[in-house]
């Protein structure tokens, strides 16, 4: 090798280590577990034994609204859209705050908040709604799930943060944020796209025990990949174990997959986003569902629809993504999804649900 070989591959090596150290500078890197604090502000009270707890789960879509097509909305990457106008931020941050307070739920399960990103003007969505109903929810947590100070994707070409978060009307003692399975990828990609996990708070019952709320946003399914499996099957593994401590438990969120039937329904140019065989039976194999597959496939299955996609080829709500699942200990009373004047919000609508937790021990 000679001496102009050497120095040539000398300053590659130096401008790789460069690139990777910049990568690394840019991007977050959480954890594998994580414990979380401030959980509530104030005084709140304990859940009783046997008492009805309502939920509501809901993907807000970082309060954008349905008045755009954002570039990541259509197959082919070329919706004509990279941002929501200021106006309509605080337009659907008026509007979520009205829903709440008009159902009041128990438990909410929020996914798409943002914190800190360039495309909502660097704002902190969860503050932003809290001190709207702080009256309502003393308690609550949230978790990172895509972090970055700097983007490279044209479309962004700044910070992203976007969170989960669960407020509630009962005392939090305990949460955590655990990191679910990634997708496989480069080491140069890799590290700036979201990191999907599961975030779990612990509420106590009067007279002993926690119940167990889990929240979640799943990748895609990428025909190929395993992640979504992965991603599904890492949940299953902790909720199987709380079953097997005795702890009730309830889990929600935007999972990206459809109940039994479903796909077959779908316009031939949205089937390919789903697999045949949806990865959700991992769960509803072992667990109560709601919506149910005979809810979400049935003859009213548009009842059940919770997502109404941005692509301007779809006219309307046509599939279900969002759920609860729950231990068997509680018993399930009621269940909707509130469409009628949700619709114009996000591109997901709020699924509640009314459940008993399990009477007192004898």
């Amino acid at each position: 090798m000679t001496r102009l070989q050497r120095n040539t591959l000398l300053v590659l090596v130096a401008l790789a280590l460069l690139l990777a150290l910049l990568v690394y500078t840019l991007t977050w890197h959480p954890l594998p577990r994580e414990k979380l604090g401030q959980l509530c502000r104030g005084a709140a009270p304990q859940l009783v034994p046997g008492q009805a707890l309502k939920v509501m789960t809901w993907n807000v879509q970082h309060l954008a609204g349905k008045q755009y097509v954002f570039w990541y909305d259509v197959p082919d990457g070329s919706g004509p859209d990279d941002r929501a106008s200021a106006e309509d931020l605080a337009y659907n941050l008026d509007e979520v705050t009205r829903v709440i307070r008009d159902e009041q739920p128990d438990l909410l399960l929020f996914q798409e908040l943002d914190d800190g990103a360039k495309a909502s003007d660097y704002q902190d969505q969860l503050s932003l709604l809290r001190a709207r109903i702080v009256d309502l929810y003393p308690c609550s947590v949230d978790a990172f799930d895509w972090k970055a100070d700097f983007i490279p994707n044209p479309h962004i070409l700044g910070s992203v943060g976007r969170k989960l978060a669960t407020l509630s009307r009962f005392q939090i003692v305990q949460a955590e944020r655990q990191q679910l399975p990634q997708p496989e990828g480069h080491w140069l990609t890799a590290p700036f796209r979201p990191h999907r996990a599961l975030l779990t708070s612990y509420l106590p019952i009067q007279g002993g025990g926690q119940l167990a709320v889990l929240n979640t946003h799943l990748d895609d399914y990428v025909p190929g990949e395993d992640t979504q499996v992965r991603q599904m099957q890492a949940i299953l593994k902790r909720v199987d174990r709380m079953e097997s401590h005795g702890t009730p438990w309830l889990l929600g969120g935007d999972f990206n997959a459809l109940p039994l039937g479903q796909a077959v329904r779908l316009a031939a140019s949205q089937r390919p986003a789903y697999p045949a065989d949806s990865s959700l039976h991992l769960l509803w194999d072992r667990y109560p569902m709601i919506p149910d597959n005979r809810e979400a496939s049935g003859e009213d299955r548009s009842d059940w629809f919770t997502h109404y996609p941005n692509d301007p080829a779809i006219p309307a709500p046509d599939r279900t993504l969002d759920y609860l699942f729950h231990s068997p200990k509680l018993k399930r009373i009621e269940a909707r999804v509130r469409q009628d004047d949700t619709e114009e919000i996000s591109d997901h609508m709020p699924l509640t649900a009314r459940l008993m937790l399990p009477p007192p021990s004898r």
